[in-house]
């Protein structure tokens, strides 16, 4: 077991081999369920700055779905205090629709 633990098999034994196989089953085969590992989309998306010194983000249309008209520039404003860590002022915020007119995402435009 000491031989195990420490590695101490020399490269191309069968025993080194036996470890390697091991090893490679164990990260292959886990499922990602067991470590709580699973990707995760950010829903407000920094993009680079516009002119003039204005910020622009990007946020998915479930964060403002449920949120009235007239409060989601507020709500913008928290989200973006909570995600950049730093107030902003809401400049603009636009919804983005398709060519179904279906709204795919907002955009906000910010000043510091």
């Amino acid at each position: 077991m000491k031989r195990f633990l420490l590695w101490d098999y020399p490269r191309a034994s069968w025993q080194y081999d036996v470890m390697v196989g091991i090893i490679l089953a164990f990260v292959f085969l886990t499922p990602r369920a067991i470590f709580r590992d699973q990707p995760r989309v950010s829903s407000v998306v920094m993009l680079p700055p516009g002119e003039e010194g204005t910020s622009s983000f990007w946020l998915e249309p479930e964060l403002l779905s449920t949120i009235p008209e007239q409060q989601r520039a507020a709500h913008v404003a928290d989200l973006l205090r909570r995600h950049a860590g730093k107030g902003r002022n809401i400049v603009r915020l636009e919804p983005m629709l398709d060519s179904e007119q279906e709204i795919k995402g907002y955009m906000a435009y910010t000043r510091p």
